[in-house]
């Protein structure tokens, strides 16, 4: 059954989650001292300014406004919200969904629920252009604001606030504006993001002023204070987003800053936050080499990846033991030198016709939820087990497959070995196989390498495709640094899909009927034909491309971008999530694009 939730409905929906935040936010917290105090009045301060501007855009929409005053004070609004985005995102997650999430439905999988999108960047689209004809829903979204802001204000006089949990806040801000506020992940319709990075580097700034104490105010405060002023001071100066120099500006800057705070909290001497994320707690930068934890994705603690686990899941992978016949096993199909990818258009069966879809590459694929294109598996123990058990592929029979094993006395000893148990199980068989998979992450490419300091490592070419990516090209509103992938940071506990409007092959005149998501999902017509966002990471090793192997080259697939997707070459694509508006890119600009999406690459 399908529930469409419209409004008062989703408003009520949206204060139960927020209240459920905000009483787990109480549990377990050290007592508010007075620079906490400071902080949670600058958060209320900050509030009530963009109450204000919240009721008097109101007004101003309710008269006769001229298009560019509109969208002046509405940036301004933007602004003041990105002054308290590192404590709302931090401590009210659900508010901040609804507050400045993707203008797209909220999806609630199991029950086929679909909730009406709203706040910013749904006021960004009625706003620019300004239609006159959309005021009421643009007065309407607004109040949802207007709501949204008094949940802020209830909720931090709920709450306790801690030290640890203020810093934790204020570093997953810096990463957020290292991944997704850079690429205007929330702007993509005004383009104004680097005018609102200094506001939310200058409320991190602050902040860290106002919990710092004697042991760093004359050492790795100042240093954390200049270098954002000198961020902010770099970012005044280049506001244009197709300009901007992205390759210089995060190492110099942003890689800088995430490092410094580090530093702080060890002369701080302020705990680490006790919980696994995706994001180690120690790392200096995202592109630091044991930056990302893939335990974070795992089902469950007794899942976690261990060097016996993935020794023998590699062992496994590459035995025929696993198909019904012995003819097939995973490396079959997933070649270690093209990046776990088959290198053909479909996926072969085991009579050697082909299937629906690309094979897709298995590097990377630990940083996701959701397996296969259209992610009907959450986790890659799922993910082995459809694989193993499907007729066209390996045809194996689970329970089968683990009687071979526990009758073969070197296997039986090294399952014995790690789970502790008599017999293997499957979840045992699945698990070793999910951590070798995990383990396809080197993250030593060339752009990896560059990142980490290396200055000859990428070629000039490459370095314009990156500001291109970042830019003009706007990939990384979708492909996420640094996983490259659509797992949004900098909490990572989702992973996007997206209607790109693909076609049946590179000539682009038949639109492809795959369903993709939809088929689990038929109620629901924003899911028709969507498709998980898998990691550009190792895209020059893994063509054909697409889900369905019809773009042959890295070329062909940067000119279906480059029209606008599917609708931008005529298809019918109604409900596509990929601007229709062409990129406007030259063919020397695709060129450098393409040599940078082949920085990605793994040596």
């Amino acid at each position: 059954m399908k529930i469409l939730l419209k409004y008062p409905l989703s408003v009520f929906l949206f204060i139960v989650f927020t209240v459920f935040g905000a009483l787990q936010c109480t549990q377990n917290q050290q007592p508010v001292n007075e620079d906490l105090a400071e902080v949670k009045k600058d958060i209320f301060r900050t509030n009530t300014d963009f109450l204000n501007q919240t009721n008097a855009l109101i007004r101003m929409v309710s008269g006769k406004p001229e298009q560019a005053v509109l969208q002046q004070q509405f940036e301004a609004l933007r602004t003041t919200y990105k002054n308290m985005e590192w404590a709302v995102e931090y401590f009210l997650p659900q508010t901040a969904r609804f507050i400045n999430g993707p203008a797209l439905p909220e999806i609630e999988m199991q029950e086929h629920v679909e909730i009406e999108p709203e706040g910013l960047q749904v006021l960004e689209e009625l706003l620019y252009p300004y239609d006159p004809a959309n005021r009421d829903e643009v007065i309407r979204m607004l109040k949802n604001l207007t709501n949204k802001s008094n949940a802020i204000k209830v909720n931090f006089q709920a709450i306790t606030i801690s030290k640890d949990q203020v810093f934790d806040a204020l570093r997953q801000e810096v990463f957020r504006i290292s991944s997704l506020g850079i690429a205007g992940f929330d702007t993509p319709v005004s383009g104004t993001s680097l005018k609102e990075m200094p506001h939310a580097l200058n409320a991190v700034k602050k902040i860290l002023q106002l919990i710092a104490t004697d042991r760093s105010k004359e050492k790795s405060l100042v240093r954390i204070s200049t270098e954002i002023e000198a961020a902010v001071l770099y970012l005044n100066h280049h506001p244009d987003k197709n300009t901007f120099d992205y390759i210089t500006f995060i190492p110099k800057h942003l890689n800088t800053i995430t490092s410094l705070m580090i530093d702080f909290r060890n002369q701080e001497e302020i705990p680490a936050i006790e919980v696994t994320s995706a994001l180690n707690k120690n790392v200096r930068t995202f592109y630091s080499k044991n930056a990302f934890d893939p335990n974070a994705f795992v089902p469950g603690k007794e899942f976690e990846m261990s060097p016996e686990k993935v020794q023998l899941g590699k062992r496994l992978f590459n035995d025929k033991i696993l198909s019904d016949n012995h003819t097939r096993s995973c490396a079959t199909c997933h070649i270690a030198e093209k990046a776990f990818t088959d290198g053909v258009e479909k996926a072969m069966s085991l009579t050697d016709s082909p299937l629906k879809r690309n094979t897709p590459s298995l590097s990377y694929s630990a940083f996701q939820h959701g397996q296969f294109w259209d992610m009907r598996k959450d986790d890659l123990e799922g993910q082995s087990s459809d694989v193993i058990t499907n007729k066209e592929e390996m045809h194996g029979d689970l329970s089968r497959i683990i009687a071979k094993i526990n009758s073969d006395p070197e296997y039986r000893t090294a399952f014995r070995k790690i789970y502790k148990g008599r017999k293997t199980e499957i979840w045992q068989l699945q698990n070793v196989l999910a951590s070798y998979i995990r383990s396809l992450a080197a993250f030593n490419s060339d752009f990896d390498r560059y990142m980490r300091g290396d200055q000859h490592a990428m070629t000039e070419n490459q370095k314009k495709g990156f500001n291109l990516f970042m830019g003009k090209a706007q990939c990384a509103i979708c492909h996420f640094l640094p996983l490259f992938n659509g797992t949004v940071p900098p909490n990572y506990t989702k992973t996007e899909q997206e209607v790109l409007g693909v076609a049946e092959n590179a000539s682009n005149k038949i639109l492809d009927r795959d369903p993709g998501r939809g088929k689990f999902h038929e109620t629901i017509a924003f899911l028709q034909h969507s498709f998980k966002t898998s990691t550009l990471r190792n895209i020059g090793k893994t063509g054909p491309y697409m889900h369905n192997g019809g773009y042959r080259t890295l070329k062909e697939v940067m000119d279906f971008y480059n029209k606008g997707g599917g609708k931008g070459f005529g298809l019918k694509a109604d409900n596509q999530t990929l601007s229709d508006a062409p990129l406007n890119l030259s063919d020397k600009e695709i060129s450098d694009l393409i040599d940078f999406l082949n920085a990605l690459n793994d040596h």
